[in-house]
């Protein structure tokens, strides 16, 4: 059985309306209701104070004590 590679991303970004995670190929934009709910009801502070974890796995958001996976948001968003 071949393994599969995990997704990483290699940088992040916030807008008002959206989380970007910045891909080896590419961006993907997923706006925050999609993200999860805590997110959606953040405010852009709160948003915008996100943390992307040294291997690109997860990211999170010390205000909000939200913690996402990059594969998870990925699934999420249809990716």
């Amino acid at each position: 059985m071949r393994a599969t590679k995990p997704v990483t991303a290699k940088a992040i970004k916030t807008t008002d309306r959206e989380l970007v995670l910045v891909l080896p190929d590419g961006e993907v934009h997923i706006s925050w209701d999609r993200c999860s709910p805590r997110l959606a009801g953040a405010t852009a502070d709160q948003r915008r104070k996100a943390t992307l974890s040294p291997g690109g796995y997860g990211i999170h958001w010390p205000l909000l004590d939200e913690d996402l996976s990059v594969e998870g948001l990925l699934r999420a968003h249809g990716s």
